[in-house]
């Protein structure tokens, strides 16, 4: 018998049934009980039937769907003791619901949770391009769908280039292929105008791959416009209600994302018709325009060279008024200047006359003329002596003669 520490005992049944009795992990059918989650990233609940249970470990992110009390699932993982508390537990790997009921319910859990994150959104969803030159292609080159959608393009437009990515659209690998695949074509939008998500009918477990959390959030987050066609008419799925257009049919999804040749040819048709039939309808138009316009500058043009020869008879006439009122100015400039002739001579005799005039009246005026028949001008301080009480006896005066000036003394004053 061997001694083993506790650590080592734990990890030798933790190497003996990872490595040699379960070497592919297990997978577990059961009822979901006790259903919990801690700090919004670790998962416990227990897996049971009629007789037992077993405790399970996870993260919430190896969820792909929500998951409640009482729904039946099939569990993938590794059986582990866990060193610190001793306790016996799988760890999850992957969930999924068994049965028609439990993968009903799960639907609707993931539904409800997905509408209320906006992800069914209307507003958000993209218009389809009219005439894409490439599609990008997700589907199973195995497949039905895979032909019929190449086949009804090809019918109805054939100018296309099929960019395609083959993935598993059932089964345990579907959804990384799905989810990888559409990732794919949003790193290179340039190989895709359109998405397409297509495969055949089936099951509700046939179909869970498009029910999946994973592969409806990877539609959602495209930076391609995606057009999902699954399975039948009757068929549904989370996809179709993220996806920007739902097809009914793969077959359908083709002539959603391709307008048909023959409709576009008709429809070119009918356009041209409209078009000659709108020119012809305008070239009559103008060219009746047309026509009223060169009546109309007729008119204007008549009219202008009326008025014109009017114009021109008023302009003789006042032409020969204008040459009759020239000459009569003419005969006014003559006699003017004659006028000017005689004028300065008459002029000149009537200045020197009256310049002779006031020469003589500005002698008889000026006081020297006075001062020479004997008379004086007594000046006091500079001023004429006009009044004897102006000076007083002994003041002296000057006495402005005709000839030189005297100073005298005031000797007597006679009022």
């Amino acid at each position: 018998m061997r001694n083993y520490s506790v650590t080592e005992f734990v990890g030798f049944l933790n190497a003996a049934l990872n490595e040699a009795v379960f070497p592919d992990g297990v997978a577990i059918e059961g009822e979901v009980a006790e259903y919990r989650v801690s700090q919004g990233k670790w998962i416990w609940f227990l897996l049971k039937d009629n007789s037992s249970v077993l405790p399970c470990f996870g993260t919430v992110w190896k969820l792909r769907q929500p998951l409640e009390d009482g729904l039946q699932v099939r569990i993938y993982g590794q059986p582990k003791v866990h060193e610190r508390s001793g306790k016996f537990s799988v760890v999850v790997d992957r969930v999924e619901p068994v049965g028609e009921g439990a993968l009903k319910r799960a639907y609707e859990l993931l539904r409800k949770t997905l509408e209320r994150e906006g992800l069914f959104d209307p507003v958000r969803k993209r218009l389809l391009p009219k005439f894409p030159r490439r599609i990008g292609l997700v589907a199973s080159r195995e497949s039905a769908a895979y032909s019929d959608f190449l086949r009804i393009l090809g019918n109805r437009w054939s100018d296309t280039e099929v960019n395609s990515v083959h993935v598993q659209v059932q089964g345990k690998d579907a959804v990384d292929d799905i989810v990888s695949a559409l990732s794919f074509f949003s790193a290179h939008p340039e190989l895709a105008d359109v998405l397409v998500l297509t495969r055949g009918g089936g099951s509700l477990e046939d179909l869970q791959a498009f029910n999946s959390e994973e592969v409806a959030r990877a539609v959602f987050s495209s930076k391609v416009p995606v057009v999902v066609g699954v399975g039948h008419e009757r068929d549904e799925t989370l996809v179709d209600f993220v996806a920007d257009v739902r097809a009914s049919t793969p077959s359908n999804a083709a002539e959603i994302v391709v307008p048909d040749r023959i409709e576009v040819g008709a429809a070119v048709e009918s356009l041209r018709h409209r078009l000659v039939g709108r020119m012809e309808q305008t070239v009559g138009d103008r060219l009746t325009d047309m026509d009223r316009s060169v009546r109309v500058m007729e008119r204007g043009i008549m009219s202008a060279v009326s008025s014109f020869r009017h114009r021109q008879r008023d302009l003789a006439d006042a032409f020969v008024l204008f040459a009759d009122r020239v000459a009569s100015s003419s005969r006014d400039l003559s006699r003017l200047e004659a006028g000017l002739l005689t004028a300065p001579d008459a002029l000149i005799s009537r200045l020197t006359e009256r310049l002779s005039s006031g020469s003589r009246l500005l002698e008889s005026l000026n006081p020297k003329s006075v001062l020479r028949r004997g008379y004086a001008i007594v000046r006091h301080q500079g001023r004429p002596l006009r009044d004897a009480t102006s000076v007083a006896v002994g003041g002296r005066v000057d006495i402005e003669l005709h000839r030189g000036q005297v100073g005298a003394r005031v000797e007597d004053i006679s009022k």
